[in-house]
């Protein structure tokens, strides 16, 4: 299997592992100057990437904050979990949220979020009026007791 990411802005850069062993690739801010993130401010941050899965495997890429920008500095995935699906061929966008209490800048080709490749399963959707019964049933938060 395969990522083929292509550069759609000449400062992209292509995503590598921190270590042999990292489950995502690190994807960069793909911008010109610093960009300002205030507390509680909402920003799309280009990667300059589009990306393409060849294998025979169904997967989505899944995006991930990088734990030390939101460790640190309070800085996440506005929408917590991006997904890429594998038919998608644009731009590759970071939706970041600043929820900790003082601006941050991102700088031009920071590390700014991690792309997780993930097995995905694909079912078939029944409608049914009937769901099998089981010892939870309907209880919903809080409603499940150690035994």
């Amino acid at each position: 299997m395969k990522l083929l990411f292509k550069k759609l802005k000449k400062n992209a850069t292509i995503p590598t592992r921190g270590t042999l062993d990292s489950a995502g690739l690190d994807l960069s801010a793909c911008i010109t100057e610093p960009l300002r993130i205030n507390p509680q401010e909402i920003v799309k941050i280009p990667t300059g990437l589009s990306v393409e899965f060849v294998g025979e495997e169904k997967v989505a890429l899944l995006i991930y904050a990088r734990s030390s920008l939101a460790v640190k500095y309070g800085l996440t995935l506005a929408n917590s979990v991006g997904v890429v699906d594998l038919d998608y061929r644009g731009e590759i966008i970071i939706g970041m949220i600043n929820l900790g209490k003082s601006s941050y800048e991102i700088q031009p080709n920071e590390r700014i979020a991690q792309l997780v490749v993930t097995p995905i399963l694909m079912p078939d959707i029944v409608e049914v009026s009937d769901l099998s019964d089981t010892q939870r049933g309907q209880g919903g938060f809080g409603s499940t007791k150690r035994f």
